[in-house]
């Protein structure tokens, strides 16, 4: 089955995600990288404020991108409906992230009327060496 196909332009993406979410909490968002059917990608350059003890990337922030990123892919093929939420979010650590850009690879696995699963992958040097993996739920609005 073909992946479905994107309903927004990758700036309207970012400029939605900006409108969505208080200025204070821009930076720690990320910005939309690629955007292809069924599919996007966001980079986070975290600073010192997103670490933790040993100079690694906070769990908090990881989540905080996963979540982002899950949200945008939902948004990029159902078009500007901030009113999807999350419902479900798992996450795995595998590795310590490094002060280092963090990318996340968000895979619509399913996109339903009411609910999207989405798979989101975060690496940091290798897409094939990941540092997190998570899977979302999202409810739809009606």
């Amino acid at each position: 089955m073909a992946a479905p196909v994107p309903v927004m332009e990758m700036d309207a993406l970012q400029q939605l995600l900006l409108g969505a979410f208080p200025v204070e909490v821009h930076g720690r968002l990320g910005r939309v990288v690629d955007l292809v059917p069924g599919r996007v990608r966001m980079r986070l350059d975290p600073g010192p404020e997103s670490l933790r003890p040993g100079n690694l990337v906070s769990g908090p922030t990881q989540m905080g991108l996963v979540d982002v990123a899950a949200y945008a892919v939902v948004l990029a093929h159902i078009g500007p409906q901030p009113m999807a939420v999350t419902s479900s979010l798992t996450i795995n650590f595998l590795r310590g992230a490094t002060l280092a850009p963090v990318f996340a690879d968000a895979a619509l696995l399913k996109l339903g009327r009411r609910l999207a699963t989405i798979d989101v992958r975060l690496w940091q040097h290798d897409a094939h060496t990941l540092v997190a993996q998570a899977t979302a739920i999202y409810a739809l609005p009606a």
